[in-house]
């Protein structure tokens, strides 16, 4: 900006927006000291180079508040993590698949961690097996994003819910409005006289 600016030439734009035209650096640099302003070059591979006047600390202001209005509204991502072994227990495979259910239904993605020990590490079918039967159950409410694949002792591979289960679960997640709050004391006011 200012004083930085290497070029010759300059085309310059107007603190509104306007085509001022192309201008040796000079003529800019005393354009932007007359009216108070800074002259910052907004298109360097240009040629010649598009400056602008305009505020330069109230630009960098505004663009950062546009950053971290963007950073708000980015959708962040949960990665749960669920870990079984190759001989797990019928009941315990039940109690982890029903996590998992859970965590796909409030919209997350899971990574399923298969752990193998001692001589289990020669049998990497047994694990792949578990995925693959696990990845079947929970095929209404997810879908593999990554395959199985080995990372040294462990088999490891990521689901992910599917867009519809997904919406509804921002949905749930979001502040019921008016009409929402009005609903049950609604049913509370007739649960009285029904009785």
């Amino acid at each position: 900006m200012n004083e930085q600016i290497r070029a010759r030439e300059v085309r310059l734009v107007g603190p509104e927006g306007e085509q001022v035209g192309i201008v040796p650096l000079e003529r800019a640099l005393q354009l932007a000291a007359d009216v108070d302003l800074d002259l910052v070059e907004v298109a360097p591979m240009a040629r010649p180079p598009v400056c602008k006047l305009m505020d330069f600390g109230k630009f960098k202001y505004e663009s950062a508040l546009k950053a971290r209005e963007a950073r708000r509204n980015q959708q962040q991502t949960v990665i749960k993590e669920m870990k079984l072994r190759p001989k797990i227990d019928p009941h315990d495979y039940e109690t982890k698949k029903g996590h998992v259910v859970r965590f796909l239904k409030a919209g997350d993605k899971v990574k399923v961690t298969i752990m193998f020990r001692g001589r289990e590490q020669s049998r990497p079918e047994l694990g792949a097996r578990l995925l693959r039967r696990l990845s079947e159950e929970i095929s209404e409410l997810g879908f593999v994003e990554a395959q199985p694949k080995l990372d040294g002792r462990n088999m490891i591979m990521v689901l992910a819910p599917h867009r519809a289960t997904k919406a509804a679960a921002v949905a749930a997640k979001a502040p019921r409005g008016a009409e929402g709050a009005e609903a049950p004391a609604a049913e509370t006011a007739a649960a009285p006289g029904g009785e």
